[in-house]
């Protein structure tokens, strides 16, 4: 079983109310909902009632446990190393216009009037 759907799993049977836990979570309702669906069709059982008041089935409540200690033997995730970035910025060290056409206005570049 995937561990998202495990955490997820475990957030909506704490709340015992769909849009607190996914609230909680961070989550849109909608995603919520399909998480709890697939995860009851890999188990092959209702987990939660889905009426008015949401409550877990028998199958949910032994779930719950085992989901509680799968979640805390999973390691955390490891910290991704921050690449260091490139460096300074530099400057171009072009050599300016060629010089044929100092002097010249820029193509396309009204003089400035005094």
């Amino acid at each position: 079983m995937n561990i998202t759907l495990l955490v997820r799993f475990v957030a909506v049977a704490e709340e015992l109310h769909f849009p607190r836990a996914a609230e909680a979570l961070g989550i849109p309702l909608a995603s919520l909902y399909s998480s709890i669906e697939k995860l009851e069709s890999e188990v092959g059982h209702a987990l939660l009632t889905r009426d008015a008041p949401t409550r877990l089935t028998p199958a949910g409540v032994l779930l719950l446990a085992d989901a509680k200690e799968e979640i805390a033997e999973t390691p955390a995730p490891s910290a991704k190393s921050v690449a260091p970035a490139g460096g300074k910025a530099k400057a171009s060290k072009g050599k300016g216009r060629a010089p044929i056409v100092k002097g010249q206005p820029k193509p396309y570049k009204k003089r400035q009037g005094r």
